[in-house]
C-alpha cells in the first residue's frame, strides 16, 4: 500500500468498536486504569511510566502528565523525528497519560488515556504536514500497531499505541529487508511481525493483489508462509552479500534526479534504478520509507535511465 492511497483504504473516523478494541488491548496486557494523580506518581516511581521530554523534534503543549508506557515513548520519539525530517517543524503533543479523575467531561468511559498507552497530537496547520502525518499514522494502523482517530472537540489526533504489537513491528524493521535481485523468483517468505499491509508496501503491490495471487480468504498469515508477489518482481534478503561491482561498473555510475510520482514507493524506485532502498535513503538522508508526491531524490546508479 503506497502512502498516496493509504487514506483511501482506511479512515480517521472513530467508532465504538475501535474504542472497545483499544480498551480490550489494555485489559489483555494487564494495564491499570490509573485513577488519581498520586497513582500516576507511583507508577512513574515504579518504572511503569516514563517521562516524555521536549526535544528538537517534539514539543508538549499543556500536558499535565508527561508520562507514558516505555514503548509508547519510543513511538513518540520515532514519529517525532520522522515528522521533523519530513516537515521541518516539531510535532506537538497535547495529552499523554490522564488519570480517571482528570479526564475531560466528554471523555469515553473506556478511554485508554489512564493506562499510559495513548497520545494526543495537534493537527498540523500546513496541509502537506497534515497529509504526511495522517498517512503515516494510517499506515501504522494498517500494520496493526495502533488505532488512530481524528477528534473534533478539541481538534486533535487520538492515537492508542498497542505496545506489544509495536515492539514486534520495531523488531521487524531492524531485520534485513527484502531487496531486488535480478532473475530470482517472486516468492516471499513471511517473517515474524509481517502483515499483508507491510508486505504490500515493501513489494509495491496491494493487499488485494496478494490475497488474489495466494488464494487468501483473509489477512491472516504466519511466519514461514510462502507468498507469491503478483508484480513479477524478484525478492531476496538484503543480508545476502551482493557481488562486488566491476571497475567499469563503478566508473559508469551516474547521478540522476528522480521526482516522486503518485503511486510510487521507495521500493519501486529502487527497483527501477537497480539499487536498494537503503542506498536511496542514505543518499538522500531519509528518516523513513515514506515519500511525498513531487519530492526530489538524487540517485547514483549504473543503469541507463534513457
Amino acid at each position: 500500500m503506497t502512502l498516496g492511497n493509504v487514506a483511501d483504504a482506511q479512515t480517521l473516523k472513530g467508532s465504538r468498536s475501535s474504542m472497545q478494541r483499544q480498551h480490550q488491548e489494555a485489559v489483555n496486557l494487564g494495564y491499570t486504569f490509573i485513577k488519581t494523580s498520586k497513582a500516576v506518581t507511583d507508577f512513574v516511581e515504579s518504572g511503569y511510566l516514563v517521562r516524555v521530554s521536549p526535544s528538537r523534534s517534539v514539543e508538549l503543549h499543556n500536558v499535565s502528565y508527561p508520562y507514558v508506557r516505555p514503548s509508547v515513548k519510543t513511538f513518540v520519539e520515532r514519529l517525532g523525528a520522522q515528522y521533523q525530517a519530513a516537515c521541518g517543524e516539531k510535532m506537538t503533543i497535547t495529552s499523554l497519560t490522564r488519570p480517571i479523575d482528570k479526564q475531560p467531561a466528554n471523555a469515553a468511559s473506556d478511554s485508554v488515556h489512564p493506562t499510559g498507552m495513548a497520545v494526543d497530537l495537534r493537527i498540523p496547520s500546513k496541509g502537506s504536514c497534515r497529509t504526511w502525518l495522517e498517512n503515516t499514522l494510517l499506515a501504522l494502523e494498517g500494520s496493526d500497531v495502533l488505532d488512530v482517530t481524528r477528534e473534533r472537540n478539541p481538534p486533535h489526533y487520538h492515537v492508542a499505541v498497542f505496545p506489544q504489537s509495536y515492539e514486534t513491528y520495531l523488531a521487524s524493521q531492524s531485520r534485513p529487508q527484502p531487496q531486488l535481485v535480478s532473475g530470482s523468483s517472486t516468492e516471499y517468505v513471511v517473517r515474524r511481525g509481517d502483515t499483508l499491509s507491510r508486505i504490500a508496501s515493501i513489494t509495491g503491490s496491494t493487499i488485494q493483489q496478494l490475497r488474489a495471487a495466494n488464494n487468501l480468504r483473509n489477512d491472516l498469515i504466519h511466519p514461514g508462509l510462502k507468498l507469491q508477489v503478483p508484480t513479477g518482481t524478484a525478492l531476496a534478503s538484503s543480508s545476502t552479500p551482493a557481488s562486488a561491482p566491476r571497475v567499469n561498473e563503478v566508473a559508469a555510475m551516474t547521478e540522476v534526479t528522480h521526482q516522486v510520482k503518485k503511486g510510487e514507493t521507495l521500493w519501486r524506485i529502487a527497483r527501477r534504478y537497480g539499487i536498494t532502498t537503503d542506498v536511496i535513503s542514505s543518499q538522500n538522508g531519509l528518516a523513513s520509507d515514506f515519500l511525498q508526491i513531487g519530492q526530489t531524490l538524487r540517485i547514483k546508479t549504473s543503469l541507463s535511465t534513457q
